[in-house]
């Protein structure tokens, strides 16, 4: 068991004329490249402003599948001309503890990507032990288009993140979209309230995002009177004999579908495959107002990182097959969790999969 990073708050401040983007916020992620194979740390950094050139926060991190191993640390450092340099101090609190684990200290310096909103650490540790080295990857939830869009038009919200979900109210029991980016026409001013589904903890936080709407919309146009047509003339459709009625597999609930897999490392679908998608597509033409979120998966082989991407891809490769079939695109959403949530001990095959469910 190695390192440690909490939720908390830490902040940076430069002082004098130089201009930098303030890394206050919190930024979630995972820590791996630990030397430890198949090993991963779920991750969240809390920053907020100081007084001074100096940089303090929290930094929380728990055993990747075993989230009642958890630790606690104090952050204290100063921002450098590319990101931010942090040094371990007091631990404030550790769960799960046992006589012969421990966690490791030492410094850690990050590289921020602004166009990304993302931290990129690497740490040096105290040579307790195993402890040597890691890597972390975080990323924080920020808007990036414009706090203003006029009213009743259709406008493009973009936010940074991994995994971003967005919902309706503080709870999140209303979720209304999934991604970086949200297409919708607002006719006042609106609150949303976003998570990132990117190695998410207890800890992990809700952002409030308020877009404000100016002016009045648009008045539409009365529609037309509508012209009635021919009825088309009934047809009966041949009973089914080469295999009985499959079950729905649209529930409120995510639905494994067990016959979708992919190949090994590879968003690429194999060809049993086809059945249940064309199912899917079919109920969804058959329930033109239904939406559903595409949870993809992937098996704890290789770099926790790599998966996460991994299981992004199958999500959307998913998500082409049914828009190739003819839905709509925006009534898919996409999420991927990487491997952290196996299935079944790894590796195997049937932890490469995807989910779907309903979005309400």
């Amino acid at each position: 068991m190695r390192r440690s990073i909490q939720y908390g708050i830490g902040a940076l401040l430069l002082a004098g004329p130089v201009q930098a983007q303030s890394l206050t916020g919190v930024w979630q992620g995972v820590e791996a490249e630990t030397g430890e194979p198949g090993a991963y740390w779920p991750a969240l950094l809390r920053l907020q402003h100081s007084k001074s050139n100096a940089v303090f926060g929290v930094l929380y991190q728990e055993v990747g599948g075993n989230p009642a191993v958890s630790v606690t640390f104090q952050m204290r450092g100063a921002r450098t001309a590319t990101g931010l340099k942090l040094d371990h101090g007091d631990k404030l609190s550790e769960t799960g503890r046992t006589p012969f684990n421990f966690w490791c200290d030492g410094s850690i310096t990050f590289t921020y990507d602004a166009a990304l909103e993302k931290l990129t650490g690497h740490a040096t540790y105290r040579p307790v032990g195993s402890c040597d080295v890691g890597t972390l990857t975080l990323y924080r939830v920020k808007l990036k288009s414009a706090a203003t869009v006029p009213a009743g038009v259709e406008s493009s919200i973009r936010v940074s993140g991994r995994n971003v979900l967005w919902y309706a109210d503080a709870d999140l029991k209303q979720p209304v979209n999934t991604g970086n980016t949200y297409r919708t026409k607002l006719t006042k001013t609106t609150t949303f309230y976003l998570t990132q589904g990117y190695y998410p903890t207890s800890q992990s936080a809700v952002v409030p995002i308020t877009i404000t709407v100016k002016g009045k919309a648009p008045k539409t146009p009365a529609p037309a009177p509508p012209v009635a047509a021919p009825a088309p003339a009934p047809t009966v459709a041949p009973p089914d004999t080469a295999r009985p009625a499959s079950a729905p597999l649209l529930t409120d609930k995510p639905v494994v579908l067990p016959t979708v897999l992919f190949r090994v490392g590879k968003p690429e679908l194999l060809p049993e495959s086809g059945p249940a998608l064309e199912q899917l597509a079919a109920e969804l033409r058959a329930r033109p107002a239904v939406k559903v979120r595409v949870l993809g998966h992937a098996d704890r082989v290789g770099e926790p990182d790599k998966n996460q991407v991994l299981s992004e891809q199958r999500a959307e490769a998913v998500k082409a097959c049914l828009v190739k079939a003819g839905i709509a695109p925006e009534r898919i959403g996409t999420v991927g969790y990487g491997d952290s949530r196996p299935l079944f001990p790894s590796p195997d095959a049937r932890n490469r999969r995807v989910e779907v469910e309903e979005m309400k």
